[in-house]
Order: C-alpha cells, then structure tokens, then sequence
C-alpha cells in the first residue's frame, strides 16, 4: 500500500491559531511560533472544533476493497475512489492477509479462489456482460484506488481508532502511514500520538 499526500491547508497550525484566538479575543497573543503552545493547550482543553479550519487529502494506492469499506464509514471525510463499474478488472491484482499466506493449504485454496474470480469474470465479460455487472464476482481482496479528505479532528478521531492495536491491520498500516505524515506536516496537532513501531500501533495520553 501507498499513501501519498496530495495537499494541505498552507500555515495550517497557524490558521487554527488565528481561527482559535478569535474565540476568546486573543489576538494580541499570536507571534512567531505562538501556535504551538495553543494548539497543544486547546487539544488538552478539549476544543478540538477549531482543528475542522484546516485540512488535508491522501490518495491510498493498494489497499484492498475490505479496507476501503472500511474507510469510508468516516462519514465526516471526502471520498473519491477507482470504480468498479468504468474500470475493466480483469487482471486485478489482489492482496493475502498474513495469516492466510502463513497457511499453506489456505494459501492455496485463497489463490484458486481469486484465479476463479478472475476466470469468471473474464468470461462474463466474453458473454457481453458489461463491467458494471460483471464485478458482482470480484472478490474484497481486490486491490483499489481512493482519494481522502478530512480536517484535522477528523484526522486526529481516524488515528485514534484506527491505529489501536484491536483495528485489523490492513487499515491500521495505513491510518499510520497517514499518522506519520501529519506529525512531519502538523507537529504541534499530531505530535502527542506515539507511534510503536514494533507493535504497528499508535495513541495518545488520552487514549490510555
């Protein structure tokens, strides 16, 4: 899987302390390098609406169609994803879980699965069944394309839940990839998620 930042709300920390300070008149306050320090004590405080100001987009290149269903239950994010219905997915390329590549006779019975779905679907489409019906047999572990937008909260609530160790591990690899950028990009914003590298996991104070 890929994950690719596509953009994000230039001086993003210092807009949400331009968008924060207004709230309590405390304008007077901002210098260079302000932000930090106020966007650490509203995320303490628990004013996280101010973080919706800025925002950013990922596109995801790899993941898989169970992940992506996944993903996009975050309905407070933008979504653009490949299409099924336009695209031609007869030679999709698909994804193993580890703990079916790790078992040789599910490993097998998996590959013959995704060769089957594939040989249908050819199939179908050589009886001029168009794409969009076709794809009824492709299986979840097809690989995909999506696009994401969210603003920061929306970010910050997706690594949350999406980093814990309990998240199955397709969307967490990615909810970190994504983690990781946004503590090189956001510091002041991310910076308080502690990435376990061993673990592939990642929290907060908060969370603990």
């Amino acid at each position: 899987m890929k994950v690719e930042l596509l953009a994000i709300t230039p001086n993003s920390e210092k807009l949400i302390e331009q968008a924060g300070r207004t709230c309590y008149q405390s304008h007077e306050h901002s210098k260079a390098g302000s932000e930090r320090n106020f966007i650490q004590k509203i995320i303490r405080n628990g004013h996280h609406s101010v973080l919706e100001h800025a925002s950013a987009t990922f596109r995801i290149k790899g993941g898989t169609r169970s992940f992506t269903h996944q993903l996009v239950r975050h309905r407070l994010c933008a979504f653009s994803q490949q299409s099924q219905r336009y695209v031609n997915e007869a030679n999709f390329d698909y994804m193993v879980p580890k703990s079916i590549a790790g078992n040789s006779d599910a490993s097998k019975l998996f590959a013959e699965f995704m060769l089957n779905s594939k040989n249908v679907y050819h199939k179908l489409q050589e009886l001029g069944i168009k794409n969009e019906d076709a794809r009824y047999v492709l299986p979840n572990a097809v690989q995909s394309e999506i696009v994401i937008s969210a603003n920061f909260r929306e970010l910050r609530h997706i690594f949350s839940i999406r980093c814990h160790k309990k998240a199955q591990l397709e969307i967490r690899q990615c909810a970190l990839s994504m983690l990781r950028i946004m503590k090189q990009q956001a510091p002041a914003v991310f910076d308080d998620f502690v990435i376990d590298e061993e673990n592939m996991t990642a929290c907060t104070p908060f969370d603990k």
